[in-house]
């Protein structure tokens, strides 16, 4: 098997998945010579309509969801579920296109399906993972989470994210990176105090906090203990998570800010370096003298 980068792209619908395959085209292609990789990027999703990347291969060639709901009158849930079982039982499609890759030193990304319940409910997408390692692509699979950075602005929408993302982690079992997207859209500087000084617990503090001054303002004070005593009590199961949370490191993200190249660079060095990808590599202009690298630098420099 080759030195493809195999990267599992998944996350919520609409967190930004597809941005974010289009962002690692993009960066890679910009970079010179001697760092530039080629990039593919697969659609996996069958309810997928538009694309702002080059598509390497579509799963909408071999099923979609429209095709589904029409012939067998399902939802679009249901539609999904279907097509992706279908897939599951035609894996050979899959590895056909995967296998035009296994010489290629580059990163193939495979842009799956927002629908949350295929890695946590349904074991359909861990029954794909476990038949991409016995083609031996183990060593080169990377699971990306892609996770809308305007969470951060609201403290529960943070927490529940970081579950989904850690049970997602588990339910796979690989190496996995949390991508915060859509950095660009928000305050940097919430980002960074999110991401560096607050904890779990400390954003559930602060929603306790909002908590209390609402129950001031909407209950009268003979009703505001009971009112209090009911949320602590409800609150105990979300304010131990957050704990454990904190206590073992279990969820931390990258923050990604496709408008900023040192934020794209950094991420694909990180992706790259938890499945060792670059150690395996053959060094690149190894075949040039000092002069023409140096001429290649200083190009890229300007």
């Amino acid at each position: 098997m080759g030195c493809c980068c195999l990267q599992i792209v998944m996350g919520p619908a609409g967190s930004g998945k597809s941005t974010y395959c289009h962002a690692v085209q993009e960066h890679f292609a910009s970079l010179g010579r001697l760092r530039r990789r080629s990039v593919h990027i697969a659609n996996l999703d069958p309810a997928a309509e538009n694309f702002n990347y080059d598509v390497s291969f579509d799963i909408r060639e071999l099923i979609s969801v429209d095709e589904v709901m029409e012939e067998l009158g399902l939802g679009p849930n249901g539609a999904l579920i279907y097509c992706m079982e279908y897939l599951l039982e035609n894996l050979d499609w899959l590895r056909n296109e995967l296998d035009g890759y296994e010489d290629d030193e580059c990163h193939l990304l495979l842009d799956c399906p927002g629908q949350i319940e295929l890695y946590t409910h349904v074991p359909i997408m861990r029954k794909i993972v476990d038949e991409i390692r016995m083609w031996g692509y183990e060593s080169s699979m990377v699971a990306v989470f892609v996770a809308d950075a305007t969470f951060v602005c609201d403290s529960p929408k943070f927490i529940s994210g970081s579950l989904l993302s850690m049970s997602t982690m588990i339910a796979l079992e690989l190496p996995h990176i949390n991508v915060m997207s859509k950095c660009d859209m928000i305050d940097e500087e919430k980002v960074e105090k999110v991401l560096e000084t607050e904890s779990a617990i400390d954003l559930w503090n602060r929603e306790e906090d909002r908590a209390i001054r609402e129950t001031a303002l909407l209950f009268p004070e003979n009703l505001r203990n009971e009112v209090d005593t009911r949320r602590r009590k409800r609150n105990k199961l979300t304010e131990s998570i957050c704990q454990l949370l904190d206590d073992y490191s279990m969820v931390s993200f990258y923050p990604l800010n496709i408008k900023d190249e040192e934020s794209v660079d950094l991420l694909m060095a990180n992706i790259e370096n938890s499945i060792n990808f670059a150690e395996g590599l053959e060094v690149r202009g190894a075949e040039m003298d000092d002069t023409e690298i140096m001429g290649h630098a200083e190009n890229e420099d300007t």
